[in-house]
């Protein structure tokens, strides 16, 4: 019982939150000064979460002191009426460990290695972008439901090593001007991505099931994406992109060109037209070491159109000698999942995989050799 309380106490002090209320023109100071008197070294003595209430209005900006360096900004419990008419933007120009903003300035101790914007509905590239640039410390940026995004650049200066940015439908240009990516975790429409410098992702969830986010996207402009994911360990892939922005550029050198690190595969489908499955046979002959492999079945995901009949047959035939475990998500019929577990079989050499379906029983690979 001693215990029950102790621990209760202490999640009463872990979640307290700092309240304070005021207008749009106050939100900075605010935020500044919340970060300013936390002490890292002593993380319950000043509260960890703030909420400010704008005044007159039943409107909320949550701001949280997570474990690990780790800010988030919340914006979701605004109200939509006052979401259309205010354009808001969050001003902070970030230098080093001070946080200043004209009259305010202040230092604070905590290193903010962790950053998470979320549902800032009038975040403005320029804002988003200065503000990345100047945490010095930053690691880790996750971006969430910013529909008023519409470019984002992360400066070389940056330490940043983890990239993620879901639901931002109205981003249409991705600057990274970094080295270091290791992550990179993107879900929406497929924006520009400009890398000024080479880095080689270890982790790359490309889900672009949403299609391109305009119409006059080249092949040529996914090359320098394309180099990026060559040595991917992890690797989330749409068909279409597949199909539309990467067989066009490697088909010329399908002797050579190979993901000889890429261990975990998730491939997305639209399955409009029936299934084909000569996309991903022929993606696959690029992924001599694959131990893993999801597909799912989307059948809003985009499709162009396109039908590359040369897909299979330019290829050379690579037996996947690791591929441990299938998974199928989203199929409607067990009869495809049993097709495409049966050439997915034949097409290995050892013992024969764990293959999970989308009702979440297993298929007997043995039965179906």
């Amino acid at each position: 019982m001693e215990t029950i309380l102790l621990s209760t106490r202490w999640r009463d002090l872990w979640n307290a939150a700092l309240v304070r209320y005021g207008t749009a023109e106050d939100i900075t100071d605010v935020v500044a000064g919340f970060l300013t008197r936390f002490e890292e070294l002593d993380p319950l003595k000043h509260p960890r979460r703030l909420q400010f209430h704008f005044a007159d209005e039943e409107s909320v900006v949550m701001a949280t002191i997570a474990n690990n360096s780790k800010l988030l900004l919340d914006f979701s419990p605004w109200k939509k009426d006052l979401i259309e008419i205010m354009h808001y933007e969050l001003q902070f120009n970030l230098n080093n460990k001070q946080i200043s903003y004209h009259p305010f300035t202040s230092t604070f101790s905590v290193k903010i290695k962790t950053l998470y914007l979320k549902s800032i509905r009038y975040l403005t590239s320029e804002v988003a972008s200065t503000i990345v640039s100047n945490l010095e410390h930053l690691e880790n940026l996750v971006i969430i439901s910013c529909s008023g995004l519409q470019c984002l650049s992360i400066d070389s200066k940056s330490e940043l090593q983890k990239l993620t940015i879901l639901d931002c439908l109205q981003l249409e240009s991705l600057n990274l001007k970094t080295s270091k990516l290791k992550s990179f975790r993107y879900c929406g429409p497929l924006p520009w991505i400009c890398p000024e410098y080479h880095f080689n992702l270890s982790d790359a969830m490309l889900d672009f099931r949403q299609g391109p986010s305009c119409s006059n996207f080249k092949t040529k402009d996914f090359d320098a994406t394309l180099l990026t994911i060559k040595n991917s360990q992890v690797l989330t892939l749409c068909k279409w992109t597949f199909e539309d922005l990467i067989w066009p550029s490697i088909s010329p050198l399908s002797g050579s060109f190979k993901f000889y690190k890429l261990r975990e595969l998730w491939w997305i489908d639209s399955y409009k037209d029936g299934y084909s499955m000569d996309a991903l046979f022929s993606f696959l002959k690029f992924c001599p070491a694959l131990e893993k492999l999801s597909v799912t079945i989307d059948p809003e995901s985009y499709s162009s159109g396109r039908f590359n009949s040369c897909l299979m047959q330019a290829t050379k035939c690579t037996e996947l000698e690791h591929l441990k475990v299938i998974r199928f998500i989203g199929f409607t019929s067990r009869k495809d999942e049993i097709s495409l577990a049966k050439c997915l079989i034949h097409l290995m050499k050892g013992k024969p995989p764990k293959i999970n379906t989308s009702d979440g029983s297993c298929l007997d690979a043995d039965f179906m050799q």
